[in-house]
């Protein structure tokens, strides 16, 4: 997706060899016109696979996720990270590693959201070692929902991430996909979309 290229290029910052940061629009602050965007291209890409509800992780996954929702016009669900006392019971856990943060995270779904009819599309901001995608992905098989496919705003396509989902048998589809960092820079590789 140009668009979301060049903002990266515009707006990104580049810490160490392997962190992009890219709060000015999507991790802190917002662009919703840009999420806007982003979502009419994932659903525009999984119009005919029948997604019936649309998945994320909290917080940074959200933005993109709930436009993609609206442009499928489905629900939007995000896994908790952190449980709280009005989830009793029915509760499908999964644990999750953040690469980012350095810490293991159990993330969490309230049952009666997902059924063994849904047909789900899981959408998060950025793709690097996969793990909040597999945990994603086993709290959806643990409810009997198929999971139709993963959208990723940003991939880092250097780690190993992409590789680890699709052995699983995942649909991966990255808007943005970097190649490596240079010199502090992003060097691109060519994009699913």
């Amino acid at each position: 997706m140009k668009q979301l290229e060049e903002r990266i290029l515009q707006d990104g910052h580049v810490l160490g060899e392997n962190i992009l940061k890219v709060d000015s629009f999507l991790t802190h602050q917002v662009d919703f016109q840009l999420m806007k965007e982003i979502g009419q291209t994932f659903a525009e890409y999984f119009q005919s696979a029948g997604i019936t509800k649309v998945v994320t992780i909290e917080a940074s996954g959200i933005a993109p996720a709930i436009y993609t929702a609206e442009a499928l016009n489905v629900p939007m669900i995000f896994a908790k990270k952190a449980k709280n006392i009005t989830m009793l019971d029915g509760i499908l856990t999964a644990e999750v590693y953040s690469f980012t943060k350095q810490v293991t995270s159990t993330v969490s779904i309230a049952s009666k959201f997902l059924n063994n009819r849904d047909r789900v599309l899981i959408v998060d901001d950025f793709l690097a070692n996969g793990q909040a995608a597999k945990g994603l992905v086993d709290i959806i098989q643990q409810a009997g929902a198929e999971v139709e496919g993963i959208g990723i705003v940003i991939e880092k396509s250097f780690q190993d991430g992409r590789t680890l989902l699709e052995k699983a048998g995942q649909k991966v589809v990255s808007l943005a996909r970097i190649e490596h960092f240079e010199n502090g820079k992003v060097v691109f590789k060519e994009a699913d979309l």
